[in-house]
């Protein structure tokens, strides 16, 4: 075995060095380092004498003397004794090195042996920098520039493609000009799944020059599909609410047609739709023109859904009229669902429908077109969507835009972040999430571009818990000392809501790291939510008020909010598969003995607070015609708060079986935990809970006081253990409790309701969980100690327990 006395990573890759190295190229003698200035001199007046000779030698003697010096370098053929000068050009600079080889071969194996196994030698002078860029640096699978040198079909531009006949200009077939179309948008959608423009939609060479197609569809279709890109993506950056996994919105230096204004994009896809409309009304006899009359009634589909999606688009991402855009949404997404459906079914009149690939054969695209123009990364593998996947995604997507357009119809902030909850929970793409968030908050303080977000939430604080701070009969309304003080704590909420409304736009991983950072921000509300309820009841006091005391109405509204925050981030954890087995049990347990707990306490706590508030205007006021309005206001009130009180117990219910469950399992032992040495319950519990150790209310349960709380539950009278059949039957108790619960709460609820298919899920899983814990309560399977399966596919957060 022979090394080199100098490092040979720079030669690793055959010769080549960099990204553009020419590698080993000539040969020189030279001393390194130099001695002194003066040798510096005389080594740089060698250097450039050989370069000059350089130039003269042929090709044939560098072939010699590259190969002469990789065989040298890389497979270590020299004799002992000798040396070999060899040059490494990097950035155009040429370098004279002196290379000696020694024969370490017996040194190495006698040194290995002091190497336990798995061991490796780490020499400080290569470190991962260095082996990283060894092994990366102009690897086809690690440098995705080096991908156009594979195989020889080399990337044209479009002035070569025209040039050599590849790509017409002229006289298309309408099933041409389809099959084309239909690319381009299989194109927009793996764009919108998180690929770059130069890898999906920029391969497409006729947009690269759309003003010099002759072809009027397919020209005026190049133009739309650039003001479709420019407003996709001012839609998604005014939002951000994406990240890079989510959408890449770099253009690479194509222009987007801005000086195209949107008028006039609409009145040449008009125009061109008139056109095949006119053609499309001309029924052909002759049975040979059957198809093309066919593929003409397609393209008329195509050319004018592109337009409707564009107006749409445009529609929905302007802050001005908006209830009357969206009212125009509403009428343009019924035409396009019904068009998408014609477009479906007609995907077999374009041009190479029926082939299967990774991406777009048909004349036109090129995948590899804009490879350099890529950074020098890890190319990620684009896989463009066939056709008909393609279009049956827009048909999903505009489902979603009609769904999006429902949150006018949400009345008060509560219902707004119930909607954009279960939006989220969806997992809808990039564009439909940006799109609710754009809609509903245009601009950071105006909901609809209309209302004071502050006002919104002054209004959602007031229906929750009644505060007198916010009642027109309240002398604290018009207190102006107290009002400034409200007004202030507002407009802290302002951002903060506004950051959890927005934090829902966000892909489900993302948002979990996101609320764990809220909650910061969380408990210093809940600070200032506190020193405003003093301020207020003070005020109270100093008016001579002896009737009623200021209650914590602030402290209640902002604590209920928190608590909602931390169920989302903990149940997160299971829709992200982020939890073992063996830690189900604490999570469900703080969820059980905690969180649904304090929920229903809030709630409860809130609905004393809004009947005080009724019960003082109702003695401080006369008899009336309004009482019964009010006694109507009052009723609707009141059963708000029992339904969603009958939820969260149903809910604390799964939990508690659950929990009850995973006990009688890791008490059977059931359940396999990992190797003590390897881990520890008390740090794991501490991660999971981590972000909550900032909140004051409340309070983060600590490990060990986990542990003493659960203790009790795994004893049974006189210190003798608890079985797991006892456990079993006590959780059977409570998801039949749960499924009481829902039942009752599903009879409440409106048929079309959107909690209503929740119910339905969470029904079948108390149902499912129940049957299963009793068969194991009378000793089903009680010597077996197969693992249970906790199957997610009915609910994401509440599993299936599944005997195996």
């Amino acid at each position: 075995m022979k090394v080199s006395n100098f490092s040979t990573s720079l030669c690793r890759k055959r010769g080549k060095v960099g990204a553009g190295g020419s590698g080993l190229q000539r040969r020189g003698k030279t001393r390194w380092p130099p001695n002194n200035d003066d040798d510096e001199d005389e080594d740089d007046d060698a250097e450039e004498e050989e370069e000059e000779d350089g130039e003269n030698d042929d090709d044939e003697n560098k072939r010699r003397a590259t190969t002469h010096a990789e065989q040298a370098v890389c497979n270590g053929e020299e004799e002992l004794g000798t040396t070999n000068q060899i040059v490494c050009t990097r950035f155009d600079q040429v370098t004279y090195h002196q290379v000696s080889w020694v024969d370490i071969t017996q040194e190495f194996f006698e040194a290995i042996r002091e190497l336990e196994l798995g061991e490796i030698l780490h020499d400080e002078l290569f470190g991962l920098f260095e082996a990283m860029s060894a092994i990366e640096m102009m690897d086809p699978k690690m440098d995705v520039g080096m991908l156009c040198n594979r195989g020889n079909n080399k990337p044209c531009t479009f002035a070569q493609a025209v040039e050599s006949g590849a790509l017409k200009l002229d006289n298309l077939t309408p099933a041409e000009v389809i099959g084309i179309i239909d690319s381009t948008y299989a194109c927009i959608v793996s764009w919108l799944e998180g690929h770059s423009l130069a890898q999906t939609v920029f391969t497409n060479l006729y947009l690269h020059q759309p003003s010099q197609i002759v072809d009027k569809p397919l020209k005026i279709f190049c133009y739309a599909v650039y003001k479709i890109i420019e407003i996709i993506k001012d839609c998604i950056n005014k939002a951000l609410v994406f990240e890079e996994e989510d959408f890449q919105s770099v253009t690479y230096g194509y222009r987007l047609q801005q000086d195209i204004t949107e008028q006039k994009i609409i009145s040449m896809l008009q125009e061109v739709e008139e056109e095949l409309h006119r053609k499309s009304r001309i029924k052909l006899i002759d049975v040979e023109l059957e198809t093309e009359y066919n593929d003409g009634l397609a393209l008329y589909a195509r050319i004018r859904f592109t337009k409707m999606f564009y107006r749409i688009l445009s529609l929905m991402g302007k802050k001005e009229q908006l209830q009357q855009n969206l009212n125009d949404c509403h009428r343009l997404l019924s035409k396009c669902s019904y068009i998408i459906q014609v477009m479906i079914k007609t995907v077999n009149c374009g041009e190479k429908a029926d082939e299967i690939s990774n991406y777009p054969t048909i004349m036109g695209f090129d995948p590899m077109v804009n490879q350099r123009l890529l950074p020098p990364t890890f190319p990620r593998y684009t896989k463009i969507k066939p056709r008909i996947e393609a279009l049956k995604y827009l048909d999903e997507l505009l489902n979603r835009f009609r769904t999006v357009t429902m949150i006018t119809n949400q009345n008060g902030f509560h219902a707004a972040l119930d909607f954009f909850l279960e939006f989220s929970r969806q997992s809808p793409c990039i564009l439909s999430r940006s799109m609710l968030q754009i809609i509903y908050l245009p601009t950071t303080n105006r909901v609809f571009g209309v209302q004071n977000f502050a006002d919104v939430l002054k209004e959602a604080v007031r229906n929750f818990t009644g505060s007198p701070a916010l009642m027109p009969k309240s002398t604290l309304f018009y207190n102006h000392l107290a009002k400034g003080n409200v007004d202030s704590f507002m407009s802290h909420c302002v951002y903060l809501f506004g950051s959890l409304l927005q934090l829902t736009g966000h892909n489900r991983a993302r948002q979990r790291d996101k609320l764990a950072h809220l909650l910061e921000e969380f408990a210093t509300l809940q600070d200032e939510a506190e020193r405003l309820d003093e301020f207020l009841h003070a005020c109270l006091t100093l008016k001579g008020d002896a009737s009623r005391s200021y209650l914590t109405c602030f402290q209640t509204w902002i604590l209920y909010y928190t608590l909602r925050v931390m169920v989302i981030y903990l149940l997160s954890g299971f829709e992200l598969e982020l939890y073992s087995v063996h830690e189900y049990h604490y999570i469900f347990w703080y969820l059980y003995e905690c969180l649904y707990g304090w929920l229903v306490s809030a709630i409860s706590r809130a609905s004393m607070f809004f009947m005080q508030q009724d019960l003082h205007n109702d003695t401080h006021k006369g008899r009336g015609g309004k009482k019964s309005a009010k006694n109507r206001k009052k009723k609707s009130t009141s059963s708000t708060y029992g339904l969603e009180i009958l939820m969260y117990q149903a809910m604390q219910n799964i939990c508690g079986g659950y929990y009850k469950a995973l006990l009688g399992f890791r008490i059977d032992g059931k359940i396999p935990l990992p190797e003590v040495q390897f881990d520890s319950e008390k740090i794991r519990y501490e991660h999971r809970l981590s972000p909550f150790s900032a909140l004051l209310t409340p309070t983060l349960v600590r490990y060990d006081t986990f542990l003493e709380m659960t203790k009790e539950q795994t004893m049974y009278e006189g210190n003798k253990p608890i079985t797991g059949e006892v456990q079993y039957l006590a959780g059977c108790r409570h998801f039949n409790q749960a499924r009481s619960m829902l039942n009752r709460a599903l009879s409440l609820y409106p048929p079309n309701a959107s909690t209503v298919n929740e119910i339905n899920q969470l029904l079948k899983v108390a149902k499912t969980n129940f049957v299963v814990l009793k068969l194991l309560g009378y000793g089903h399977k009680k010597d077996s100690k197969e693992p249970p399966v906790f199957d997610f596919s009915c609910h994401q957060h509440f599993p299936l327990i599944k005997l195996s």
